[in-house]
């Protein structure tokens, strides 16, 4: 059965708070936000694959010091999967010399410590039974969700977004839903911030619920709200509340562990 450790879920760091990462058994991320920090050295060495959702600081900003910390002592490169466009912002802005090395060159371009793979949406890519599938989002750059599926169920993680009809008419498609990772980074009284951003508040976030058929699902699959502001958390989940989504939703938690 597929584990999924979450090493961090806020959108924000300090009092204990880490950006967004996730540990899928012991050898795949999904995001490399501060939470990746957290894990040991033979963690670490045991990363071969990460999927990043978009290009924003706070979803890769561990990517560098994980590649620097491993560089040298592992045998095969790590493989970063991402949207072409992605992939072409981190090898212009971050793996560019000048704010870090391109470990994609380093030793040489024939035996790389960092592999890129381009993904597309819709397309799966199975790892040893473990199935990624990326799903369209709305955000201000390119961006990706996915769908995390194991030996029984299914998991869809939205990443950062705003509302968008094309993510909910895939995950309609998913029949071993279990649980639906959503971002809702401001309060209703932000409105105003998260349009501009491309993020969701709680009265937002309710309308992108409703649009979840749950017909074909065999039970309702678990709502969790991730991304959430530091000092602002209570707030959103006391409005998503009142907001009487059609399903509970819970707080994503820091260290929990979902089972695939």
């Amino acid at each position: 059965m597929m584990q999924i450790k979450i090493l961090g879920c806020s959108g924000g760091i300090g009092d204990d708070l880490r950006t967004t990462s996730m540990l899928v058994d012991h050898d795949i991320l999904i995001e490399a936000g501060t939470g990746v920090g957290d894990l040991t050295m033979s963690q670490l060495l045991a990363i071969d694959h990460i999927f990043i959702s978009h290009s924003h600081l706070d979803h890769i900003a561990f990517i560098p010091f994980l590649l620097d910390t491993v560089m040298g002592i592992r045998t095969e490169p790590v493989t970063l999967h991402a949207l072409p466009e992605t992939l072409s912002i981190l090898c212009t802005h971050i793996f560019n010399w000048k704010i870090w090395p391109d470990f994609n060159a380093i030793p040489d371009i024939y035996n790389p410590f960092l592999r890129y793979h381009a993904l597309k949406l819709g397309e799966t890519l199975n790892l040893n039974g473990r199935k990624f599938t990326p799903l369209p989002v709305n955000h201000v750059v390119p961006a990706v969700g996915y769908h995390v599926e194991g030996q029984q169920f299914s998991l869809v993680y939205t990443g950062d977004t705003t509302e968008c009809d094309a993510l909910w008419s895939e995950v309609n498609k998913i029949e071993n839903l279990k649980y639906v990772i959503i971002e809702t980074a401001f309060s209703n009284g932000e409105l105003k911030l998260a349009k501009l951003s491309k993020h969701l508040c709680p009265s937002m976030l309710v309308t992108e619920l409703a649009k979840l058929d749950l017909t074909k699902l065999t039970d309702i699959p678990e709502v969790l709200i991730t991304h959430l502001k530091p000092g602002e958390s209570g707030t959103i989940m006391l409005e998503i509340a009142a907001s009487h989504p059609i399903m509970p939703v819970m707080a994503l938690k820091h260290h929990q562990i979902l089972h695939l």
